[in-house]
């Protein structure tokens, strides 16, 4: 298993963003994804519009998840989300919908800090402490894996795996549903397996 990596959190290529948006009516496989306007660490501002042309992975997250930290602490996700982006056409967002006072409540700060520490690799973190984004997408756990197309239409929602279990041991022989996603999209066919149900902690909203 390999070690997460602690970085300075100066020296990290993620910008933190927070979700400024009102609710939304959940999004369902097959359908556009709606614009919403996210703000990052420096003020400003950017829609997921923003994004249109190239596809995007959304995976929600929580530092004390034991089954986030299946997939961190054994790098598995670290993997997937430099594998995904290195093409330079795939955007990974890793949202944080908890909510201030609750587990896994990060600010823009420490969420820099918490992404270096595990040798992360979004393209940026988004914070959703009030949980529009996270109720919009019916975010259930973490992790909770979303995938959107070019032209914004989500293709895949639910589970990072195929295996419920929050031990490590389990990620070999397990089919990554994002990875085979992505592997579909690249192949210009239709995803192969479009929603499955999430498995881990629940997303800890503000209520």
């Amino acid at each position: 298993m390999r070690m997460m990596t602690k970085f300075a959190a100066a020296t990290l290529s993620v910008a933190a963003l927070t979700l400024s948006t009102t609710a939304l009516a959940e999004v369902a496989t097959g359908s556009q994804v709606p614009d919403m306007t996210v703000t990052d660490s420096n003020g400003k501002t950017h829609n997921l519009s923003d994004f249109e042309g190239k596809r995007v992975v959304l995976e929600w997250t929580n530092k004390g998840c034991p089954y986030v930290q299946k997939h961190y602490g054994s790098y598995n996700m670290q993997k997937l989300q430099k594998s995904a982006t290195a093409d330079g056409e795939t955007v990974w967002l890793t949202v944080i919908s908890s909510a201030p006072g609750k587990q896994g409540y990060e600010d823009g700060e420490s969420a820099n800090e918490l992404m270096a520490e595990w040798d992360a690799a979004p393209t940026a973190v988004i914070l959703d402490p009030e949980g529009d984004m996270g109720k919009a997408f019916n975010a259930k756990t973490t992790p909770h894996m979303y995938v959107i197309t070019p032209d914004q239409t989500l293709v895949y929602q639910g589970a990072i795996d195929d295996n419920r279990s929050s031990n490590p041991a389990t990620i070999e022989g397990a089919e990554n549903y994002v990875a085979s996603a992505l592997a579909d999209l690249d192949a210009g066919r239709p995803v192969a397996t479009a929603e499955t149900a999430p498995y881990g902690c629940s997303v800890k909203y503000k209520s």
